[in-house]
């Protein structure tokens, strides 16, 4: 019935012309409490990750492959955790903005590799480099989020360089 209507009042022609981001983001609507658990929840998922992939580092044979499977997937549920905050589609957009687009490829770029390394060209020094570039460039691509840090970051470390 609802359908009938939407397409008796016009309603539907207007629904055909949405892209599919805007489909996409009116799917995804969450309530405020909805979104504030379901960042916390994935937030707590990643950071368990990183501390239990931290101490598989320590196993013999397979500690090092665990410990990147499982930091690794630690920095993904922690991208995650923040599209709850914003929504998908925004946070995507904000991901590509130009202050964040180079930090943003480096630390997927780094993701991706670090996996590569470690199962697909099994070298594990490599792998072990992915993961502290990933570190780095998660670290830099956080800092976008809060104004001017960087730019002072950059200033301070010039300032250390003369």
């Amino acid at each position: 019935m609802d359908k009938l209507k939407s397409v008796l009042s016009g309603e539907e022609s207007r629904r055909e012309d949405r892209n599919i981001l805007q489909s996409v983001n009116e799917a995804s609507t969450l309530g405020w409490g909805t979104r504030i658990k379901g960042f916390i929840a994935c937030f707590v998922v990643g950071a368990a990750c990183t501390v239990l992939g931290v101490c598989m580092l320590f196993l013999p044979k397979i500690g090092l492959t665990l410990f990147i499977v499982f930091y690794t997937f630690g920095n993904i549920c922690a991208l995650c955790s923040t599209m709850f905050l914003m929504g998908p589609v925004k946070q995507l957009k904000r991901m590509c903005d130009k202050t964040r687009a180079l930090a943003t490829t480096l630390m997927l770029t780094c993701l991706v590799l670090t996996l590569c390394a470690a199962f697909w060209w099994k070298n594990f020094g490599l792998a072990l480099l992915f993961c502290i570039l990933q570190i780095l460039s998660f670290s830099w691509y956080s800092l976008s989020y809060i104004p001017c840090v960087r730019e002072a970051i950059l200033k301070g470390v010039a300032l250390c360089m003369k």
